[in-house]
């Protein structure tokens, strides 16, 4: 059985409480603003991202996810699906997680589309998970690759990024994306 102290349960309502709250919500422009510089971003640290951005069927970016923990963790952020260049959907991600952790991050999160099925799929349900209803290969890049280079077999390529750059060996599997009315 699992108890948990006080503080940890201050810290879950906490979190349930922020993550769960509308008022907090971005609005569309909001969201559209923060894509637009977590891409330009992305492109600008990542040598052939441009390019490899322009063959994908879709683009889902959330800007800033933030994980914040205390014995008991969770992290959320909103998003835009880019098909062609223009958000078509909004949707947030969450996740939540039990294990040693203490204090709080923020990251940006790019899933690539490269497979039309893949994205019709992700699009056509209501409560997405990472793992679950969808592969999801989190590319590891080292110094001196490039996107022009590499080719992806997978039908979604995710892509971790946080204030000191690309992020490697991450997983996203648990993370659930659900679609949000702007």
């Amino acid at each position: 059985m699992f108890f948990l102290n006080q503080l940890q349960k201050g810290v879950l309502l906490l979190l349930i409480s922020l993550l769960s709250n509308p008022l907090l919500a971005a609005s569309a422009e909001e969201i559209d603003i923060k894509v637009d510089a977590a891409l330009d971003r992305f492109k600008e640290e990542v040598d052939g991202a441009e390019r490899f951005l322009g063959r994908a069927n879709g683009v889902l970016v959330f800007p800033e996810v933030i994980k914040a923990g205390f014995g008991i963790g969770g992290e959320y952020g909103e998003g835009a699906l880019r098909i062609g260049g223009s958000s078509v959907d909004y949707y947030n991600t969450a996740s939540a997680s039990i294990g040693f952790q203490l204090g709080a991050q923020m990251k940006t999160i790019i899933l690539v589309f490269l497979n039309a099925d893949a994205l019709e799929d992700f699009r056509n349900s209501s409560n997405w998970e990472a793992g679950v209803d969808g592969s999801v290969a989190v590319v590891e890049f080292g110094a001196g690759k490039d996107l022009t280079t590499t080719s992806f077999d997978e039908p979604i390529v995710g892509f971790v990024i946080n204030n000191k750059g690309l992020m490697y060996n991450l997983t996203l599997e648990g993370t659930k994306i659900t679609k949000i009315n702007k």
